[in-house]
């Protein structure tokens, strides 16, 4: 019986291949858009699963409270640190690690003559274990050696080849020498900690800055990591109670007033958090990224559903044709179960066909989707669970799109069928209409959304960021050399023509590294709570970032007393109530004299208010070596004399930079990789829309074809048979739009109040979003409107 199912099934979809390509190919372009979704929700879903212990590790937070704001924070003093470790860490407490650990930097790694840059961080010698790394060779316990490291598998081929690097030598940052303990299993891309490529002790951190013996004991000093590992059976809310209170009990004890405003207040954040839950507002939790695995879930399964609408709609489009088909079977004695048996094996048919063509359109897409999303995802071809619910899916997908024609064409009644008397009904069409409705609903939802991320990003691009971002060059310094001969490397650089102006600071135009308060002021409340950016810089960075001053002058190395004198910006002379800036005093451990006030300089986030922030002059090594190129030389020429001056005062190190117009865009990539994603999956929830329609609009001209053949020899042109023919379609399309541009304006006026720094729902977007759906289904009928209206009434009035 089955395989005369599949016999009755084959000749029906080759006997109609119209109607099968349209099916065939928008099932498996729904199927394709849900199958890369789904394999981009399992890479999210399955962040940081790689850590053995992912359900117990815990980053520690801080709330502080700015002025009734509470704000939530990564960096960590190392007191708190060292506090935890020794009265809550062991045996029987409620932390089985605590590791500290400084940001991810870049280091210089020198093996004889070949260097290289790569990623890492200091951390305690518990790290490897809390993070339970697979071993390749040496020894987990390699970090409790001051003068060790642990490098990742790549890393260690790098730099060894094929040679083994155990007990091997490298020289770290120009500085010491450092011996292999350990080799590594490279991180995965889906872990948080994915740069994490070399390992280096805390305390040979400790041991090599002198300003971390000082903060070793500062409360106030928030500037480095803490992770743990709960023991087994804490309890993280419990332990949340244990440790809340702990800085704000020792800030207040060392005597420091100005951090103890802020009621600083210790949390744990679980790491199984730590990419989709990492979002905070208010000291609440507020979600993250998984707005983002929701947004594509959600997109994934409307596309899918207007596939499956498509071809319920066509199947029962074609219901009054296999009428008859229906009456002879049930005549000669088929029970409806074998009816509605051999209409789903025709749905699973075509579900089955769509289903392969979806993993070769897989296929090829991948690249290009990996390269959007900046994922490496790929097709689990041995995972079961994979093949489970492929298979599943499409399994469910047949019965899902097969099942309404299958119970509405076995229902027929035969007499009336075989007499001629079988009418659809005058509400026959009201499910397609209904269905056609729903699609474009979707359809336009998604465009106008799609719309208003675009030019949300492209509104934040434009905002002035009050400086000049063109030929910027951003260097950062792993060594001190070029620091040591500042002067001669600047020296050398203007000589040769190839710059502007190079100046140091202690974080580049695209990132502000230092937050510092306890500043007092001329009028300052003592109830107002001060938190400024803070830019050490050298005299001549105002002329490097092109900055723009709207009150007074910039620093200069002719005047001595600039070494306690100080610029603010916009926003810092707002928040000190400054009507004229120039020549007030602030007290921050000196005293500094406000010399000069520049434009807001967009630093941070570019969909956030830019901070109150204040700019001194550096009186030691800073991290950023800022160049302004000389616009009348060629890049490449400029970029090669530069490498070369800086190769011959810095020779230990790899000349590696970065323009500033790349990190500034960087950005944005976030939204702009949704936004790419967005709109490539709304470009084929069109596609599929299109194909139902032009089906539709085939069907309803070969089922009014005799109407069309009266009216025309009844004197109707063409261009009234066009407008009768796509009058219907339009007004549903038009019904689905007053649905669809409430709706879309509320999801999106309410994801736009997560930015501050953002653009207006513009009316034009829905007008051209509803202009635009017209025009696409006026496109999408015309075809057949016009071929059905420019048909000879003579062949189409014929009888048998």
């Amino acid at each position: 019986m089955f395989r005369n199912y599949l016999k009755i099934s084959w000749r029906n979809l080759t006997k109609n291949k119209a109607h099968t390509f349209i099916n065939v190919t928008g099932l498996s372009v729904g199927m394709a858009v849900a199958m890369l979704i789904g394999l981009w929700i399992w890479d999210e879903l399955s962040y940081d699963k790689y850590f053995q212990n992912k359900d117990k590790i815990v980053q520690v937070w801080q709330h502080q409270t700015f002025n009734g704001k509470i704000g939530s924070q990564t960096s960590i003093p190392i007191p708190l640190g060292t506090l935890l470790r020794t009265d809550y860490t062991g045996k029987g407490k409620d932390f089985k690690y605590m590791v500290l650990s400084s940001w991810t930097f870049e280091h210089i790694l020198a093996v004889g003559d070949k260097k290289i840059t790569q990623t890492g961080n200091f951390m305690q010698p518990e790290a490897p274990d809390m993070l339970s790394l697979k071993m390749l060779k040496g020894t987990r316990g390699g970090l409790k050696d001051p003068s060790s490291i642990l490098l990742s598998a790549k890393v260690a081929k790098t730099l060894f080849g094929d040679a083994d690097p155990i007990n091997k030598t490298i020289k770290i940052d120009n500085k010491q020498l450092v011996k292999v303990t350990g080799v590594y299993e490279d991180l995965p891309h889906n872990t948080t900690l994915n740069d994490l490529n070399l390992i280096i002790p805390w305390d040979f951190y400790m041991t090599t800055q002198d300003w971390l013996q000082r903060a070793a004991t500062r409360w106030g000093n928030n500037s480095f990591q803490l992770f743990a590992q709960l023991n087994d059976g804490a309890d993280i809310a419990k332990v949340d109670e244990r440790i809340k209170p702990l800085k704000l009990k020792n800030i207040a004890a060392q005597g420091d007033s100005v951090g103890a405003q802020s009621k600083p207040a210790i949390f744990l954040h679980p790491m199984t958090k730590w990419h989709l839950y990492s979002e905070f507002k208010d000291g609440i939790n507020t979600g993250g990224d998984i707005q983002f695995v929701w947004l594509f879930a959600i997109i994934g399964i409307f596309v899918l559903l207007l596939a499956c609408i498509n071809f319920m709609n066509l199947s029962t489009a074609r219901s009054e044709k296999r009428a008859k088909e229906v009456g002879i079977r049930k005549t000669v004695g088929s029970l409806r179960s074998q009816l509605i048996g051999q209409f789903f094996s025709e749905s699973l048919m075509i579900t089955a066909f769509a289903f392969i063509l979806s993993l070769v359109l897989v296929l090829l897409i991948l690249p290009w989707f990996n390269q959007v999303a900046g994922k490496t995802v790929d097709i689990l071809w041995a995972n079961p669970v994979f093949w489970l619910m492929g298979l599943g899916f499409a399994l469910f997908t047949g019965i899902v799109a097969g099942s309404y024609p299958a119970f509405y064409l076995s229902s027929f009644q035969p007499v009336k069928v075989l007499k001629g008397t079988f009418k659809a009904g005058r509400f026959a069409a009201l499910p397609r209409k209904i269905l056609v409705i729903l699609q474009f609903f979707v359809s336009a939802t998604l465009i106008i959304c799609t719309i208003i991320v675009f030019r949300q990003v492209q509104f934040t691009k434009n905002r002035p960021v009050g400086y000049d971002r063109t030929g910027l060059v951003q260097v950062n310094m792993k060594s001190d050399d070029i620091h040591n001969n500042f002067a001669a490397v600047r020296n050398d650089l203007l000589q040769s023509g190839t710059i502007t102006e190079i100046a140091e600071s202690n974080s580049p135009l695209t990132g502000v590294y230092s937050n510092n308060s306890g500043l007092n002021w001329r009028g300052k409340s003592p109830d107002l709570q001060d938190d400024f950016a803070t830019m050490r810089l050298t005299p001549e960075f105002g002329k490097v970032a092109n900055w723009q001053l709207i009150e007074g002058r910039d620093f200069s190395r002719e005047y001595v007393s600039d070494s306690t004198a100080m610029i603010l910006n916009e926003s810092a002379a707002k928040f000190m109530n400054f009507k004229h800036a120039v020549g007030e005093t602030i007290e921050w451990g000196s005293k500094y004299k406000v010399i000069g006030v520049v434009k807001d300089m967009v630093m941070s986030s570019p969909y956030e208010p830019v901070k109150p922030t204040i700019m001194i002059l550096a009186n030691g090594p800073e991290g950023t070596v800022d160049i302004r190129l000389n616009p009348k030389k060629s890049t490449h020429e400029a970029l090669a004399k530069i490498e070369a001056v800086f190769k011959q005062y810095d020779p230990g190190s790899p000349f590696e930079y970065k323009f500033t117009d790349d990190e500034y865009a960087k950005k944005f990539s976030n939204e702009e990789r949704v936004g790419k994603l967005a709109g490539f999956f709304t470009m084929l929830a069109i596609f599929i829309s299109c194909m139902g329609l032009f089906g539709m609009a085939s069907f309803m001209a070969e089922q009014r074809i005799k109407e069309i053949g009266v009216r025309k020899v009844l004197g109707a042109s063409v261009f009234n048979l066009w407008r009768l023919m796509s009058t219907d379609f339009i007004i549903l399309v038009s019904i689905s739009l007053l649905v669809a541009i409430p709706m879309a304006y509320y999801l999106m006026h309410g994801w736009l109040q997560d930015y501050k720094y953002r653009a207006e729902l513009s009316w034009w977007i829905f007008v051209l979003t509803a202009v635009g759906a017209i025009a696409i289904t006026i496109l999408t009928v015309s075809y057949q409107s016009i071929k059905a209206a420019l048909a000879n009434p003579v062949k189409s009035l014929k009888t048998e």
